[in-house]
């Protein structure tokens, strides 16, 4: 008798489970550049930047905790405003573009550190290279004044090493810096 009594409660309990539902938000191609800098001859640093061809975030509620993002860059398109350095860089020994058209990143890890910074770990690839790196996010949520669209904007910051992606690998570091301040400034429209 316990058992018939059990199995309807049981029942009762999975069928009643109520499913988060997914929030997507797709990239604002017109308000979205992955930025760059790094120093030169360890006086000034150059700056540049890349258009980003697509980016998705995918999360559960208002909370980005244990979201996951998606960004692919044009490589080709690196732009630090001198065409001949630009031409340089698109080359076999630095980007490669021809052969590596695309910088890529998908988060494993999107972390609340508090309020609205966040911590984001998962693979770059780039150079034909991937590795983890770890960078931080801050988050500001919005509606676009005109249709109500719900919006949020992300400011993503993070350092890598040229080196590990095999960029210049025999430019010294005296001539090209090692590290590379990374900035992405996406905005994003609620799907």
């Amino acid at each position: 008798m316990k058992k018939l009594t059990l199995l309807p409660l049981m029942a009762i309990t999975l069928f009643s489970w109520k499913t988060i539902p997914t929030d997507n938000w797709t990239f604002d191609e017109h308000h979205a550049r992955l930025r760059f800098s790094i120093s030169h001859l360890s006086l000034a640093d150059v700056e540049g930047s890349f258009k980003i061809k697509e980016s998705t975030i995918t999360a559960n509620g208002k909370d980005f905790t244990d979201a996951t993002v998606t960004l692919v860059a044009d490589a080709a398109s690196v732009n630090t405003e001198n065409e001949m350095r630009d031409q340089n860089l698109r080359k076999a020994d630095c980007l490669d573009t021809e052969k590596y058209p695309t910088i890529t990143f998908k988060s494993k890890s999107f972390k609340k550190v508090s309020g609205n910074q966040y911590t984001v770990t998962g693979p770059l690839t780039l150079h034909g290279i991937t590795k983890d790196i770890t960078l931080t996010a801050t988050s500001r949520l919005g509606e676009n004044p005109m249709d109500k669209t719900p919006m949020a904007g992300f400011k993503v910051t993070g350092t890598i090493n040229r080196k590990d992606f095999g960029v210049s690998t025999s430019t010294p570091a005296a001539f090209l810096g090692e590290e590379i301040q990374i900035v992405a400034n996406v905005e994003y429209i609620k799907k």
